[in-house]
């Protein structure tokens, strides 16, 4: 089968398509899965670039959707032609099992071999059902980016009607986010550095907007444009550059969901801000099986679909992680074959 892998120590010119082995036939409680579209996220840029160090010749991507081929013995929640979806804990089936999921050790395409390949066999409970009537390359959003931002807003941060949202950026987690918070009911208020990526968020229901190029103090722009009080969620996607600009913004009470990395690693937090505020901030990556299912539902009760910007062959997948490094997108860059 054809699969795209990753020379070590990596470098978006060390991935090759592949012929590999096929992964055979289903074990028991396991199955066999067409994998037909993946979608791009940052931690998968960070192995492929190689900030993440992982063995040579790994098969790239932690997001997979695709179709049943073949059920193993004793296997019952799936069956032949259903579509799904990958998890990205395999292990974190549900509860806060996070000293399961201190690394990375079992995640698709970095610990372990993803989902860049023609076919997967894998444990049933490695996948849940993709949400009826969805393309693959649509189920592949759920896994990594859709998820995060459901756990950030809905299971750590108890998200109600009426309360507000503080999106930055519009990548795949954050147009996720806000897709999730309008329809519970949110106000939500969207950062970027283009005047036409937020006019599309205001398409999708963004309330306020702000472009941090010009207006370079924006968290005292998200107090003013909430009357002083703050936004009650913060769904943190900078890090150590955005953070001490996000606690300026946060109401007092109110929770930051710290999610990504992309201004660094490490930085200042603002501890006597964070004090006066009285605010929580929390580190989350993604979440687990049944949170996934949750979500999953979630959709499909409020009609939600993601939002694609480019789609990508196989043999492309180098090509879109170009496209993802550049940051000209909006929404979720996908691959499907």
């Amino acid at each position: 089968m054809k699969a795209v892998t990753l020379r070590a120590p990596g470098g978006l010119d060390s991935l090759e398509v592949r012929d590999t082995p096929d992964p055979g036939q289903p074990g028991p409680g396991q199955i066999r899965v067409a994998i037909r579209a993946t979608s791009l996220n940052y931690h998968d840029l960070l192995v492929a670039n190689g900030s993440i160090p992982t063995e040579d010749g790994r098969v790239l991507m932690s997001d997979g959707a695709g179709v049943v081929e073949a059920v193993g013995e004793g296997v019952t929640e799936f069956q032949i032609g259903d579509h799904v979806v990958s998890g990205f804990f395999p292990q974190w089936q549900d509860g806060q099992a996070y000293d399961r999921v201190g690394n990375f050790a079992e995640t698709p395409g970095d610990g372990v071999d993803g989902f860049a390949a023609e076919y997967a066999v894998r444990a049933a409970t490695d996948f849940t059902h993709a949400p009826t009537g969805w393309s693959h390359a649509e189920a592949a959003t759920i896994t990594t980016a859709g998820l995060t931002a459901w756990r950030a807003l809905v299971v750590e941060g108890n998200l109600k009607a009426g309360q507000s949202v503080l999106v930055l950026g519009t990548g795949g987690v954050s147009i996720a986010a806000l897709q999730i918070a309008k329809a519970m009911g949110a106000r939500v208020i969207v950062t970027s550095s283009s005047d036409a990526k937020l006019a599309r968020a205001r398409k999708l229901g963004a309330d306020q907007t702000i472009n941090y190029r010009r207006c370079t103090d924006w968290g005292h722009e998200v107090l003013s444009l909430t009357e002083g009080r703050g936004v009650d969620h913060v769904v943190e996607v900078g890090g150590p550059g955005t953070l001490s600009q996000s606690f300026q913004a946060v109401c007092v009470g109110g929770h930051i969901a710290l999610i990504g990395v992309l201004t660094g690693r490490e930085g200042q937090v603002p501890t006597g801000l964070l004090m006066a505020k009285q605010a929580r901030l929390q580190g989350l990556i993604v979440g687990n099986r049944r949170q996934q299912q949750d979500y999953i539902v979630a959709l499909q009760q409020n009609d939600l679909r993601p939002v694609i910007d480019q789609s990508f062959r196989l043999d492309q997948l180098a090509e879109a992680f170009a496209v993802q490094q550049s940051g000209g997108h909006f929404g979720k860059i996908v691959v499907e074959w």
